[in-house]
């Protein structure tokens, strides 16, 4: 029997130990070719592509005499 978190036996006392959470593992890999790093490596490409061509149509330079004037 359970009673307001508490585990009580045969004889109606408490057991005062905290009960056990359940254990999570995620077993989702975080390293390497995965969907998760190819979109977001997808997505940085796309801005990094827009900003080179916003650089280009405010400057009138492309990326390459962008940075040679410098």
């Amino acid at each position: 029997m359970t009673s307001k978190g508490f585990k009580t036996n045969e004889l109606g006392e408490r057991n005062n130990f905290a009960i056990e959470p359940k254990v999570y593992v995620d077993k989702t890999p975080r390293a390497g070719f995965t969907k998760y790093a190819e979109t977001l490596n997808g997505r940085l490409a796309m801005i990094g592509f827009v900003s080179l061509i916003a650089v280009e149509v405010i400057t009138g330079h492309g990326l390459i005499g962008w940075l040679t004037n410098l």
